[in-house]
């Protein structure tokens, strides 16, 4: 296996060559070769271990079922206590523990195993290969085998169906039992999941993930792009992406190494995905500054950066999609929400905030995310450097949020453009997966709808989408219902409040009549104007069609 990428460009171009091994030592220079192992050894080493996994049915849901759901969710909250003592009730068992165990004990709890197990669990590949590939180390007695790396099962659902890979990564501070490496290669967390439900599963030619970590974002890519480019600052990132590439089999993915845009200078594409370094981390020395997450400038200039660069490299009409932060500054007269919508320039844009913190809670949360435990000196010395930063800029809370950006395509015409800046707290229910597909569906139908003028829209017919209901309340005894509320079951599980205009004209969207006549047989109900009428409701069909609450009859 040969992974090359670029440097970005200072006076001359370089390139580095990755042979499959992995290094724990920084770069001397450029060209440097990170290899012990040559490609044809790597590429059977991988092959050997995706053997053994896939025998031992290394899967999310066997490895869960290994300690049953409470254990399960006590391991989601960061405690292992509990899938520990089921796997002990086993081993006593007859056989001992099955192949899966033995590897889900090492690498999902961090805990030693016995390499004669280890050795079962691994027939393929073998302990000596697990530790060529970087794996594992083995105790200088030679009985005990310990995870030099994360490598766990991960599943997931798109619009091509469902699928399984197995990621590796840094061991994460669960296992470290201490702060994390600032060269940390991060796994599959929650950012991650949330950028790959909400790309566009739509089929496209050429994807650019900017910042790729260990790659997750460039493998769900390539499941509806030709050509993927993943691109990173850190070359230990790169190294484990190249792993998780060749241990499932992906191709068509390029890896490049450099800051933001550089590697990809010059070059355009039709889409691009971004989970970059966006937490907002103070510049000031004893700061951990973790590749993964600290973008290494000042508040959210990082995200800011990213946005403001999506323009050279965007294919005219394309779509990037990425997640950040951004700070809310009290003297500052644009809303926090207006300053990201200035970041995007010439480009369309829809912004999503989710939720937003105070800076007291935003720092706890990522001063532990680093590995630092609350209540030691460390953990309190970390907390007055982030308060001291945020006051210095008058920061009093930090949003995070969505950004979905298009290049605007000069030869459609000018109703098709967006700005849409929206504050959409709460949970998102069952079916945060298929956000990209809804996020699809509604630029589709905004883009349908506004070409269409007032006298078009209303000969469009149009139905409620399927996962639309409809709720009233009533005071006990009223007839009439104090509230209607319109509720969206899947999408940004929407509420909207209704009159009973616009009641009743979405309860009359059967894919029958055009919304003109069901406009005019309302104002006669109701003996009010028609044309009136029609100006109060065509704007809410727009809003209600853009949302994905109705849609066109086809």
């Amino acid at each position: 296996m040969t992974v090359e990428w670029r440097q970005p460009c200072r006076g001359r171009c370089t390139a580095v060559r990755l042979n499959g091994r992995m290094s724990t030592e920084p770069a001397s220079t450029p060209e440097r070769v990170v290899s012990a192992v040559d490609d044809a050894r790597a590429a059977e080493l991988l092959e050997r271990l995706r053997t053994d996994l896939g025998a031992a049915s290394y899967t999310v849901a066997a490895v869960d079922a290994l300690w049953g759901p409470a254990p399960a969710a006590a391991l989601h909250r960061g405690e292992r206590v509990p899938a520990r003592r089921a796997l002990a009730a086993q081993r006593v068992a007859p056989g001992g523990l099955p192949a899966r165990a033995v590897l889900a004990a090492l690498f999902v709890l961090g805990d030693d195993v016995e390499v004669s197990e280890l050795e079962q669990a691994l027939p393929a590949l073998g302990v000596a290969g697990a530790i060529e590939l970087g794996l594992v180390t083995v105790d200088r007695g030679g009985a005990s085998a310990r995870a030099a790396l994360d490598l766990r099962p991960y599943g997931f659902t798109d619009a091509r169906g469902g699928g399984e890979w197995w990621i590796i990564s840094d061991v994460g501070e669960l296992m470290l039992d201490g702060a994390l490496g600032e060269q940390h290669v991060l796994g599959v967390g929650g950012a991650s999941m949330t950028l790959s439900g909400l790309m566009l599963p739509t089929p496209t030619a050429t994807v650019l993930d900017l910042g790729t970590g260990c790659g997750i974002q460039a493998m769900h890519a390539s499941r509806f792009a030709e050509r993927v480019v993943a691109t990173d600052i850190s070359e230990r990132a790169l190294m484990i992406a190249s792993l998780n590439l060749a241990l499932n089999g992906i191709e068509g993915v390029e890896l490049r190494l450099g800051s933001l845009f550089e590697p990809v200078a010059g070059e355009r594409f039709d889409r691009i995905v971004s989970n970059p370094p966006f937490v907002i981390t103070p510049r000031a020395e004893g700061v951990p500054e973790y590749d993964y997450r600290d973008g290494g400038m000042v508040g959210d200039a990082l995200v800011e950066a990213v946005v403001g660069g999506m323009h050279e490299h965007l294919q005219p009409g394309e779509i990037a999609q990425l997640l950040g932060n951004w700070e809310y500054r009290a003297e500052e007269q644009l809303d926090a929400l207006e300053r990201v919508g200035g970041w995007a320039g010439a480009l369309d844009h829809w912004v999503v905030e989710r939720e937003v913190q105070h800076v007291t809670e935003y720092a706890e949360t990522w001063i532990r995310d680093g590995g630092t435990k609350p209540g030691t000196a460390e953990f309190d010395r970390l907390y007055d450097v982030w308060l001291d930063d945020f006051a210095a800029r008058g920061v009093e809370s930090v949003g995070f949020g969505y950004v979905l950006l298009r290049r605007a395509d000069a030869a459609a015409s000018a109703p098709r453009r967006f700005a849409r800046l929206e504050r959409l707290h709460g949970p998102l229910g069952s079916n945060a997966e298929g956000l990209g597909a809804h996020l699809a569906e509604c630029l589709a139908a905004r883009d349908r709808q506004a070409q269409l003028d007032d006298a078009a829209l209303a000969a469009a017919r149009f139905v409620t989408a399927g996962d639309v209901t409809e709720e009233r309340h009533y005071w006990p005894g009223d007839d009439d219902p104090t509230a209607m509320l319109l509720r969206q079951g899947g999408g940004f599980c929407r509420v909207i409040t209704l009159d009973t205009g616009l009641a009743a004209l979405v309860g009359a969207c059967d894919g029958e009549l055009a919304i003109g006549a069901i406009v005019g047989a309302l104002a006669e109900l109701l003996d009010v104007d028609e044309a009136a009428l029609a100006r109060e409701l065509l704007p809410a069909v727009r809003t209600l069609v853009d949302d994905g609450l109705l849609r066109f009859a086809e």
